[in-house]
């Protein structure tokens, strides 16, 4: 059975609706023709020139990306810059673009469902609850266990893919119930500790928030943008591949194999001042 954009669109309405997007967001198809015909899908975390040159060598015409390739109105399209060159190359290639953002952090099997679960949190909840069925932003949990500070670090680096994390306030000795939210969640900090979290799991957090953590006792981990959302990344390709063999479409549903952390940790390697 023949797929087209649309439809790819459509299922990834069944798996995060996207009126669940925040209003300020921009999701769904935004750049290429509803109407064309599938090849096959590629999916990942950023619309980069780096991705549609892997759809281009894979004979994909379908991205799916979780950050909007456009986000805010275009002003204009410079062709000799990245943001240009990606546009460029994607239209001159017929690859269409989606968009599927703060529908997926607010669905309940979403990006913060995927990252809590990897940790092996139970009994998930909402963070921030946003109406029924599990919406919202964030998710809180537990541990079967509790866990020991050091193992749940481990934990916590193995998941993300990290050989260390930035920590704020102070990490319990034993931990049982921990709030999650993948990608930027600073503003959603103080919400967890009333929720009830020993630690707060998430990324771009603010100077401010991490001072008030040092004061309160709060635990805050920044476990990076990329790599608290990433996890949900080859989630998406699962579910995708479900709703493909469910209709019979036959598709190529791929993650993207070329994305990569946009930081590398960098050590001071200078074990003595030359001096002449």
């Amino acid at each position: 059975m023949t797929a087209r954009v649309k439809d790819i669109l459509d299922s990834l309405n069944i798996v995060a609706p996207f009126h669940l997007a925040e209003p300020w967001d921009n999701v769904g198809l935004l750049l290429g023709n509803p109407d064309q015909e599938v090849t096959a899908v590629l999916v990942g975390l950023d619309p980069t020139c780096a991705l549609v040159d892997e759809a281009v060598a894979l004979g994909v015409n379908t991205i799916v990306t979780h950050h909007p390739v456009i986000f805010k109105p275009l002003p204009a399209i410079d062709t000799s810059a990245p943001y240009g060159i990606l546009l460029e190359k994607a239209l001159s290639n017929r690859i269409a673009i989606i968009g599927c953002h703060t529908n997926y952090d607010n669905t309940a099997d979403g990006v913060s469902t995927v990252l809590a679960r990897q940790l092996g949190l139970e009994n998930l909840s909402p963070v921030v609850p946003a109406g029924a069925d599990d919406v919202g932003l964030g998710r809180i949990g537990t541990f079967a266990a509790p866990l020991s500070a050091a193992d749940f670090l481990a934990r916590v680096l193995e998941v993300l893919c990290l050989e260390s994390v930035q920590m704020a306030g102070r990490l319990p000795d034993k931990i049982t119930r921990v709030a999650v939210c993948g990608g930027s969640g600073s503003e959603f900090a103080e919400q967890a500790r009333r929720s009830g979290a020993e630690v707060y799991l998430s990324a771009e957090i603010k100077h401010n928030v991490a001072v008030w953590a040092g004061e309160t006792g709060f635990c805050i981990i920044d476990g990076t943008h990329y790599a608290t959302e990433k996890p949900a990344v080859g989630a998406l390709v699962a579910q995708l591949e479900q709703i493909n063999l469910k209709e019979n479409w036959n598709l190529r549903i791929m993650q993207t194999k070329t994305e990569r952390h946009p930081f590398v940790a960098v050590q001071n390697t200078t074990s003595k001042v030359i001096s002449s």
